[in-house]
């Protein structure tokens, strides 16, 4: 236990001192979560589509009425087109008489089909109406969120998740490379200190650093500017960050295993966890991914992590969504982490 406390206590006098270590772990992610949270949360009226329109009648009334769309209104269809032509607007809708025409940019493939669903919705309405028959089937469309919930709600779950990944594979890479290298585990090993005392003081250091960014990060998020709510069982994120602690350390272990240089560790650790980051949904999701990008993302750490802290801290999920990403995540551990302990050394 003395040598334990010894090898916590300099480590973790050796990440407050290094401020480069302290910017990457704490500043610099959190400036992805401030900047995409002020974006999304200072949009405005980022919820309505704006759309130009020329005519009148039903159909553009309904249209006004739908809520999710913003209507800019031309006398002229020419100049209505070309702003559709140049990327200002993404869609067009002209009613003459009893035509509509609907004319969209196919570069804005989002919000097109969005206008195009409205719209059509809109028109086959109007048509029921015209024709004097009750509708035969009602539409009940609810949210299974609170309608109020901002876009830092789903932003937090996933940069937190990143933010662990990056300071649990970063944080064991370069200290046991910068260790072998200047000779400090050979001392060690000369010493009465076993492997497992230096791997789990720099765990507890690493597990320490998680909860810390964890309170950075949420209390950041809860600010105004931002609004964050905490939602449910919020604190089952607290089992998540120490098991994907564990997780990514024993990514950086099995790094700093094979790596010679600070300077080698530090880009394949950069290797890892930036792909790993965008196919694990940290910044956009997956869902239009092929198959076989899907089936990757599926084994990575990351992705169970995101998917478990979005659970809890988001929607508000007991226990029980804690059981796949914890057994995933307790599995990554065991077997990348037996694999790093097999090719450990103390010195190159």
């Amino acid at each position: 236990m003395t040598a334990f406390k010894s090898l916590a206590v300099a480590m973790i006098k050796g990440f407050l001192r290094d401020r480069m270590t302290l910017f990457f772990v704490f500043v610099f992610p959190l400036m992805f979560l401030v900047v995409f949270g002020l974006i999304a949360g200072g949009s405005g009226s980022s919820d309505k589509t704006k759309i130009a329109t020329v005519g009148d009648g039903p159909v553009i009334t309904a249209l006004d009425k739908t809520g999710a769309l913003e209507l800019q209104r031309f006398d002229d269809v020419a100049a209505a087109r070309q702003k559709v032509h140049d990327g200002d607007l993404p869609a067009l809708v002209a009613v003459t008489g009893d035509d509509v025409q609907v004319v969209y940019a196919a570069s804005d493939q989002v919000k097109a089909r969005t206008v195009l669903g409205i719209v059509s919705g809109v028109v086959d309405q109007a048509n029921i109406a015209a024709s004097g028959t009750p509708p035969k089937f009602s539409l009940d469309a609810q949210s299974v969120e609170d309608a109020s919930l901002k876009p830092i709600q789903y932003l937090t779950p996933g940069i937190l998740s990143w933010a662990i990944s990056v300071s649990g594979v970063f944080g064991a890479a370069l200290t046991l490379v910068s260790w072998r290298r200047k000779q400090v585990l050979r001392r060690i090993q000369l010493a009465p200190v076993g492997a497992a005392s230096v791997l789990s003081s720099r765990v507890l250091v690493s597990v320490g650093t998680a909860l810390t960014q964890g309170v950075v990060f949420v209390g950041v998020a809860l600010l105004p500017p931002f609004g964050l709510k905490l939602t449910g069982q919020w604190w089952l994120a607290i089992p998540l960050l120490v098991l994907g602690t564990m997780a990514f350390f024993s990514i950086g272990m099995l790094v700093g295993a094979f790596c010679k240089t600070e300077e080698a560790a530090s880009g394949a650790a950069n290797f890892i966890t930036l792909p790993m980051a965008f196919l694990s949904g940290t910044f956009f999701p997956m869902d239009d991914a092929p198959g076989w990008l899907k089936a990757i993302s599926n084994v990575l750490p990351l992705k169970h992590m995101n998917q478990g802290m979005l659970d809890v801290l988001v929607r508000g999920k007991g226990i029980e969504a804690l059981a796949v990403p914890a057994a995933v995540l307790i599995g990554f551990t065991v077997v990348v982490g037996f694999i790093a302990s097999r090719v450990f050394r103390w010195e190159d």
